[in-house]
């Protein structure tokens, strides 16, 4: 089955997963195994492949690494206009 994408991304919030990671001071291990503990199962490629806007991410693999950088899922889409300009 072939996903859909916008322009070749399949997210358009990666790129913000990963600045939030980097604040909380977590690898993309850590915050892997974090989202495992809430019962969603993500590898550390996963998240890299998330962060580079080449894996589809789900609405509760969002909420999910959500809860675990503590952040609203609004700051997820912040500065993400830009991909419909």
């Amino acid at each position: 089955m072939k996903t859909k994408n916008l322009n070749g991304l399949q997210n358009i919030i990666g790129p913000n997963i990963q600045k939030y990671r980097e604040l909380a001071g977590l690898s993309q291990r850590e915050l892997a195994n974090k989202v495992a503990l809430l019962g969603v199962t993500l590898y550390n490629s996963d998240i890299s492949r998330i962060e580079n806007q080449t894996l589809f991410v789900r609405d509760y693999e969002q909420k999910a690494i959500c809860k675990v950088l503590n952040i609203s899922c609004e700051q997820l889409y912040e500065n993400t206009d830009k991909y419909f300009s």
